[in-house]
């Protein structure tokens, strides 16, 4: 039976649009923001690294970074994320949202701009300290996706609860964005005050001795936002979810929010000290009842983010790579290093013009009138059609007269990609599961996403090599082909299709509802389900 919810849940249930909801989302968006461009960052510079650090004399091809380098650069910080998804995550849970809030965004500034200063010019000096820093980097990023998300689910009414949380994973979209615009404007400004021959005219002189300022200046950009946001991040109360269901203090929840709201609000002690005393709600992570209550819901938000990850994320970090391979950015060998990173970013920063950032936003749009089931089913559904569209007719895709087509429809992969799983398996987490362990669970699902993230972020760099060994980069061995690659992704896509059929729909819902925080374990009398609706009155606005 429904227990008589607390008045100032029921009065953030049915808060009407506020600043402070408008606040919140910048405030946790800004950290998305960071995370984005500070993950996706790096795949704009590696061929640039590679030229530096990994020049061969008298080679046909500038230098590549070598494979275990390669694989290392590009996943250590999902390596660092995982950890701190899940550490961070329980943490949230333990302290609270608002207190560990802050170490993840020092962590994350400190880190950042550590990574630019990689120590030395030796290639092993520079890429151990580079992926040192970038697995702290990735462990403060972490800790971002399970309390940005619990937070704003938990300052939210629970009629556009789905948009505020989208709206601040929409923010990833703007990060990924800048990272393009940022190397844009980094690289045209190093190519017109340092202008150098392309590779295959003067191989040495192809590379600048300045162009190790543009990785660096690149990378090191992401601190901004981050420390910007900092003082806004302390100033923010704790959640009341956490502060009345968690640690109990009713009196501390309805201040807070009174001040929030602008309205007076009833601590109500009594309501929640029965909270604590119901016996179902006492049950901790690994318990039979948790499994039996939300057992397949969690198998559900991990398998479906550790199924869309793996596909994401290696067509987000190797695009570089496949517009290579169909023309699109001409042969390493008839550029300089530094327009190298101006072709791959002005690709890039293309692709997320027309199809990333959209996509976030549609779902933002759409989310709380369709529902987070619908938009993540058809997300999987066309991810699956278009990634096979590409691959079972790969070799028509790399004549010159159709690379446009394959461009557009590369780019709808990563339309609904965010208008589907992208956004959805990050907003589900953070509304099904009671307020003790929703960061928790948000933290494994994530972790679970990042275990994907790095499946094909290693994976990819191996299987996307061509077949013929004549045609690998060095120090690669033959792999199975980008046609096969595609193949491999969208199966990929097809079994998140199937797993999505675990996850609950959550909209219109209150988290309370949602989660079953809110039934007794004892059925009682009818007129204690007509107490309880009588009094859960909402407060006016």
């Amino acid at each position: 039976m429904p227990q008589q919810q607390l008045q100032v849940l029921n009065a953030l249930d049915s808060a009407k649009t506020q600043w402070y909801h408008f606040t919140a989302i910048v405030i946790a968006g800004m950290g998305f923001f960071t995370d984005a461009y500070d993950l996706f960052c790096i795949s704009l510079v590696t061929k640039l690294l590679g030229r530096i650090y990994y020049h061969v004399p008298n080679a046909p091809k500038p230098g590549t970074l070598p494979p275990n380098v390669a694989a290392a650069v590009n996943g250590v910080a999902f390596c660092g994320t995982l950890a701190g998804q899940l550490f961070f995550g329980w943490l949230g849970d333990k302290m609270g949202r608002k207190r560990v809030y802050g170490m993840t965004l020092m962590l994350m500034v400190i880190a950042s701009i550590a990574s630019g200063l990689s120590f030395g010019d030796k290639p092993k000096a520079v890429m151990a300290t580079l992926c040192f820093f970038r697995f702290w980097l990735g462990f403060g990023i972490g800790g971002d996706y399970p309390l940005s998300a619990t937070i704003m689910s938990e300052y939210a009414n629970k009629k556009t609860r789905g948009a505020f949380i989208a709206a601040v994973f929409a923010m990833q979209g703007f990060g990924i964005l800048a990272g393009g615009m940022v190397a844009i404007i980094v690289s045209a400004a190093f190519k017109a005050g340092f202008p150098s021959p392309a590779y295959k005219d003067d191989a040495l002189g192809s590379t600048v001795s300045e162009a190790d300022y543009v990785w660096r200046i690149i990378v090191m950009f992401g601190a901004i936002p981050a420390a910007l946001t900092y003082y806004w991040r302390m100033k923010m109360p704790e959640t009341a979810r956490y502060t009345a269901l968690v640690a109990k203090n009713a009196k501390q929840a309805a201040s807070d929010m009174s001040k929030v709201l602008q309205v007076e609000l009833e601590a109500e002690p009594e309501k929640v000290e029965k909270h604590a005393q119901e016996p179902g709600n006492d049950f901790g992570l690994w318990s039979k009842k948790f499994l039996k209550r939300h057992g397949l819901h969690l198998l559900g938000t991990a398998t479906t983010w550790f199924l869309l990850d793996i596909a994401f994320y290696s067509q987000n970090l190797f695009q570089k790579d496949i517009f290579s391979a169909i023309g699109w950015i001409p042969p390493a060998q008839t550029m300089s290093a530094i327009e190298e990173v101006y072709k791959i970013a002005r690709a890039q920063t293309l692709i997320a013009l027309c199809s990333t950032v959209p996509g976030y936003w549609f779902t933002v749009a759409l989310i709380d009138k369709i529902g987070r089931f619908a938009i993540q089913l058809m997300g999987f559904f066309f991810m699956t059609v278009f990634m096979f569209a590409l691959a079972i007719p790969y070799n028509h895709w790399t004549h010159r007269d159709n690379r446009i087509g394959f461009v557009i429809m590369y780019s709808l992969t990563f339309f609904f990609a965010n208008f589907g799983p992208n956004a959805t398996t990050f907003v589900v987490p953070a509304e099904i599961f009671p307020a003790r362990l929703r960061s928790t669970c948000h933290g494994i699902s994530a972790a679970a996403g990042k275990a994907g993230a790095i499946v094909g972020a290693f994976g990819f760099l191996y299987a996307a090599q061509s077949t013929d060994p004549k045609k690998t980069d060095a120090g690669y061995p033959p792999g199975i082909g980008v046609k096969n690659s595609l193949i491999v992704l969208g199966c990929v896509n097809a079994l998140g299709m199937m797993f999505t059929f675990l996850v609950p729909e959550a909209k219109g819902k209150s988290l309370e509802e949602i989660s079953k925080e809110n039934e007794e374990e004892n059925e009682t009398a009818t007129d204690t389900r007509l107490q309880g609706a009588s009094d859960n009155r909402t407060v006016p606005f």
